[in-house]
This record gives C-alpha cells, sequence and structure tokens, in this order.
C-alpha cells in the first residue's frame, strides 16, 4: 500500500514562517533576534582572526512627530527610505538590522572597524548622518529628518553580543542629548550617565506622586515704568542629595513618560490656587505665564481641562497666559489654530515662548492668536557686545510690535541689556538681574512692595 501527500504548500508555509522569524517583515533586513545571530557569528570570526568589530546603532530624531503628523503610512515609507539609505551608503559586507521602531543596527567588521584608525569610521558615519538628512517625499510632503549614532567596539567596548549594544546604546543616547544629528563613540561613563538617567526618571515619578514638586515664579517688569507686571511660573525639583535639578534635565524625561501632561496639569492647578490667594491681599496680581507642551495640546479634553481648573478657584482666564514653542506651534498648524482658536475664545493670552530658535515664518505667525512674542535668552545675552544678536533682538521687537504684540525679553542679567532693551522699545523684560525665581509668598511680598513702592529693583528703570 502507497500513500502519498503533496506538501508543496506546507513547505512553501514552514519556508515562509522560517523567514518571518528572521526578517523585518517591513524593511526585509534582519530582526532584532536574527540580528543578533549575526553578530554573534561575527564575533566569533574576529576572534579567531584577532580582529575588531564596529556597531553602529542608529535612531532617527523625533521620528515620532513624523508619524503623528503624516500618518503611520509615512512612518512606514519613511523607514523603509532609511533602509535604502543605509544599504547605499555603507560598505557591501555591513550587516543591517532593525531591533525596533526606529532603531537599526549595523555590524562593520572591514577594516574601517579598527578604534586604533576611528578617523575611517567617523568618515562613515558621517556619511550615513549625511545621507539619512537628505529630504525626500511622502504624500506629496517634503519630509526632513536626521538621525543619531553611537559606536562601540568589540573586543575593546566589551566583550559580548548583550554588552556590545548595551554600550552602542549608551553612546546612542549621548549623541541624542547632544543635539542629534551626531556620532558618539562609546566611553565607560556613558553608562553611569544611563544609569543616572533611569534612576531619575524613577525617582521624578516618585517625587510627583508624593507633591514635592515646586512652582516658583519669575516676575515681568514693564520697561518704560519699572513696575512687576505679572510672572512666569516655573516648576523646580529639588533632591537632597543633588539640590536644585533644572528643569531642562527633568522636563525631556517627563515627556518621554507623558508624566508631562500631570505635570502641566498640576502646574496650572497651583498657579490658580496661588493666584485666587493673592487677589485676597493685591487688587492685581499681574498676569501669570505658564509653559504647555505639545502632549499637552494634543489630549483630546485639554479644553475642558483647563475650563475646570480655572472654574474651580473662580480666577478669570485673562489672568493666564499659555506659553507654547515655535516647534510645538508649527507641529500641526490646522490642528494647533483650532486648538488655540479656542483657547483665545476662552480669554486666555497665548505666547510664543523662545522665539528665534524655530522654524516659523512671519506669514504662519499672523494665521494664530498670539498675544505675546518672547525672545529667547540665547539672542538676549549677547545684545551688548555682539551686533549679530543686537539685530537680531531689534528686528523681532519692531516685528512684534507692527503686529500688535507684546514683546518679552528674557534672561536679561546685565544692566546694559536692559538699556539696550529700553532705547529699542521692548515691552517687558524678565531674568535674573531682578532676582532668583521666586516662592508664591516671596512673589506676593514683591507684589505688596511695588504697591508701597519699595520694591528693590524699581531704581533700575528710572
Amino acid at each position: 500500500i502507497y500513500a502519498a501527500q503533496n506538501i508543496t504548500e506546507r513547505r512553501k508555509a514552514e519556508k515562509r514562517i522560517r523567514y518571518l522569524a528572521r526578517i523585518d517583515a517591513l524593511t526585509k533586513v534582519p530582526n532584532r533576534m536574527q540580528f543578533q545571530h549575526l553578530l554573534q557569528r561575527a564575533i566569533a570570526r574576529a576572534k579567531r582572526r584577532e580582529r575588531s568589530v564596529a556597531l553602529f546603532y542608529i535612531d532617527i530624531d523625533n521620528f515620532k512627530e513624523i508619524n503623528d503628523t503624516f500618518g503611520h503610512l509615512a512612518g512606514d515609507a519613511t523607514l523603509e527610505t532609511v533602509t535604502e539609505r543605509l544599504k547605499g551608503t555603507l560598505p557591501d559586507e555591513s550587516v543591517i538590522g532593525r531591533l525596533a521602531g526606529d532603531e537599526f543596527a549595523v555590524i562593520v567588521d572591514n577594516g574601517a572597524a579598527n578604534p586604533d584608525n576611528r578617523s575611517a569610521l567617523d568618515k562613515v558615519s558621517r556619511e550615513v548622518l549625511d545621507r539619512l538628512a537628505e529630504p525626500f517625499f511622502v504624500q506629496g510632503h517634503e519630509v526632513f529628518m536626521t538621525a543619531s549614532m553611537g559606536i562601540a567596539f568589540y573586543p575593546v567596548d566589551a566583550p559580548n553580543v548583550i554588552d556590545l549594544i548595551k554600550n552602542a546604546d549608551a553612546a546612542l543616547y549621548h549623541a541624542k542629548k547632544s543635539g542629534g544629528n551626531m556620532h558618539s563613540h562609546y566611553m565607560p561613563e556613558m553608562n553611569e550617565a544611563v544609569v543616572e538617567r533611569l534612576m531619575t526618571k524613577s525617582k521624578l515619578k516618585r517625587a510627583f506622586e508624593r507633591d514635592e514638586l515646586l512652582v516658583h515664579y519669575q516676575p515681568k517688569y514693564n520697561l518704560q515704568t519699572g513696575t512687576v507686571i505679572g510672572a512666569e511660573a516655573l516648576v523646580r525639583w529639588e533632591l537632597p542629595e543633588r539640590g536644585i535639578i533644572l528643569p531642562s534635565d527633568f522636563i525631556p524625561l517627563a515627556e518621554e513618560t507623558n508624566l508631562i501632561i500631570d505635570i502641566g496639569e498640576w502646574v496650572l492647578d497651583r498657579v490658580c490656587e496661588d493666584f485666587r490667594r493673592w487677589q485676597q491681599t493685591v487688587s492685581s496680581p499681574g498676569r501669570v505665564s505658564v509653559n504647555l507642551s505639545l502632549k499637552q495640546l494634543r489630549q483630546p479634553n485639554f479644553i475642558n481641562r483647563i475650563s475646570a481648573i480655572l472654574k474651580n478657584y473662580d480666577v478669570s482666564p485673562t489672568s493666564l497666559e499659555l506659553e507654547i514653542t515655535e516647534t510645538t506651534l508649527m507641529e500641526n498648524p490646522d490642528r494647533t489654530i483650532k486648538i488655540l482658536d479656542q483657547l483665545y475664545a476662552l480669554g486666555l493670552h497665548l505666547a510664543i515662548d523662545d522665539f528665534g530658535t524655530g522654524y516659523s515664518s512671519l506669514s504662519a505667525l499672523q494665521q494664530f492668536p498670539i498675544n505675546t512674542l518672547k525672545i529667547d535668552k540665547s539672542f538676549v545675552q549677547d545684545i551688548a557686545v555682539n551686533a549679530d544678536d543686537a539685530t537680531i533682538v531689534g528686528t523681532i521687537i519692531h516685528m512684534g510690535q507692527s503686529l500688535n504684540m507684546d514683546v518679552v525679553a528674557e534672561g536679561v542679567e546685565s544692566e546694559e541689556q536692559l538699556a539696550f532693551l529700553q532705547s529699542h522699545d521692548c515691552t517687558y523684560v524678565q531674568g535674573l538681574l531682578f532676582g532668583d525665581p521666586m516662592s508664591s509668598n516671596s512673589y506676593l511680598e514683591l507684589l505688596m512692595a511695588q504697591t508701597d513702592g519699595t520694591d528693590q529693583y524699581r531704581t533700575l528703570f528710572a
């Protein structure tokens, strides 16, 4: 008796399953599991030949913005473009893998993979990053992207696959923290920085849950009268073993974990609570500015949340000003205009923070219901000695006045800067020249001193 069965389809299915288990379906390059296997083989070969292996760890800068702006299909097209450009730029014998999301890795075990001759590898790295930075079109839109890269060597930086990937990832984080669109070589102290970052992220979450964050206020002065016209609310975090941690160190961590949404709402709640208390003592506490993050703007019930907080403390919307960065403003202009129009309709004032550091145009500015431009402190700090910065600041002030906007210069630290801004008719100023950001009680004392005419900084405006 003979029994026969056609197993062609089963063989095809098995072959397809084996393929999918090893190859990323979108980019058609090895997935994490297969890449680690290939890296292990490369290390074994290098060990026999007493050679080195270089590992590139590559991550697209701000890839989430591409997904959020153009949709996930555009994100997929971007990843395919990255793969094609990596293949076209890297040496032929390089092995490319997609480890996760927008994270890629490359095995380089040719002559360039020599830690004693890093200039050759640096040249390859720069060529890769420059190629990735070239614009491309998705759904009729021109898309710009950059990438960051971390580099680690076997056996100098790590003796095995896991540690080599971990150390290249630490170098990648260093490159991103340095501004992106660059590469970094691994150094042992980078792991300490990564561990510290993870610990800080965990401590931040606990600090928020325990109500250990603080809100301080940086006063704003009217340049013509020398009177306090309000303040900017600044969140502060103090650790017993480290002291005050700057927002630039912990706000990005809050953004990564979405804790920024809760922190932003908490700051708004605390500001309204303080404002109501100030009103019981002084007639006009001024207008208080609160920074607004992109993730808060994306919340579907954001408008309702703000309205509820204002109503709970019986604070007029005209008493608050929301500060939005240029990047946030232009992330999705059509949607942002609708949200800002709703906020403006509530009576809230709106300001562009760090103006001059983003990419908004004059025509774009006119679309938004903006009341105030804030000149970034990087331009203000050298206006008394740098002609270029002086020209930029003078131009922004003139532009703001032409658009009937108030102009605030932040980061004022010297009387020379103050004199320059006065001579150019800037509207308001804030900065360390008028003291450090202060507690709610200290700000109330400042307002009372203004009423009594005893404010120590009034003489600066004489």
